[in-house]
């Protein structure tokens, strides 16, 4: 579960200050979907960082499966972060120069996971979106679709319970973006992971269980989609 407790967030002082985010409050139960919305500027990324705890709230509180993560030491907030949390962007952040194997090796490097054990869990991670084949295959030889599913990968080798996704399919064509829709909540679906997708496409929202909907830093609605969506077959890049 993760709770949100107004939060609230200003940028600059007197004058020049922005509040981004005005005393938000919801829930997300563990193992849901949820689509955080709203235009340019509402102030999407920014909650996105701060329930993750890349960013700090003025007041307010994030609390992880009873944890207050912002009452956390930086040492052991990014501790909580790298073994409870993954992250997907849309600019995927792959290492062109360093092959798919060495890409999904980072998070299990960082949690200093033995070498013994990283070979399974990379193979494993990776043959959950289909790329176990080009395992010694540099990244900078991979399509753009295939770029976001190494990200995936890497984001799910170290098995995290939430995955924060900004804006996942946004340097994507809608045929590929539509495909790493379809991956990310297979991997909910199967594998029970909360999945936590900042967006301004309301189609993808409405997919998602649970809809937070953000204008000028306020949460002007909550809404849970009255009728399940269809889901699409199961499909791959």
């Amino acid at each position: 579960m993760i709770e949100v407790k107004e939060i609230t967030k200003t940028y600059g002082k007197k004058e020049s200050a922005f509040t981004a985010l005005k005393n938000i409050n919801f829930n997300v139960p563990d193992g849901a979907t949820v689509a955080i919305i709203g235009k340019s500027g509402s102030g999407k990324s920014t909650l996105m960082h701060i329930m993750s705890g890349l960013d700090h709230p003025d007041s307010g509180q994030i609390i992880v499966d009873g944890q207050n993560i912002h009452e956390l030491k930086q040492k052991a907030k990014d501790k909580f972060r790298s073994s409870q949390m993954s992250f997907i962007f849309q600019s995927f952040f792959v290492e062109g120069n360093q092959t798919v194997y060495q890409n999904v090796s980072l998070p299990l490097e960082i949690a200093e996971i033995s070498l013994s054990k990283r070979r399974k869990l990379i193979e494993d991670a990776l043959t959950k979106v289909e790329l176990l084949d080009k395992i010694n295959t540099k990244a900078r030889n991979l399509s753009g679709g295939q770029k976001q599913r190494l990200a995936i990968a890497r984001s799910i080798v170290n098995k995290p319970k939430l995955i924060f996704a900004d804006e996942p399919t946004g340097n994507l064509d809608s045929t590929t973006g539509d495909k790493i829709v379809e991956l990310l909540f297979n991997l909910n679906k199967t594998l029970g992971i909360t999945l936590c997708i900042v967006t301004h496409d309301q189609e993808l929202a409405e997919r998602c269980q649970i809809q937070v909907s953000l204008k000028d830093g306020e949460l002007i609605s909550l809404t849970k989609p009255t009728k399940k969506p269809a889901r699409k077959s199961k499909v791959m890049i």
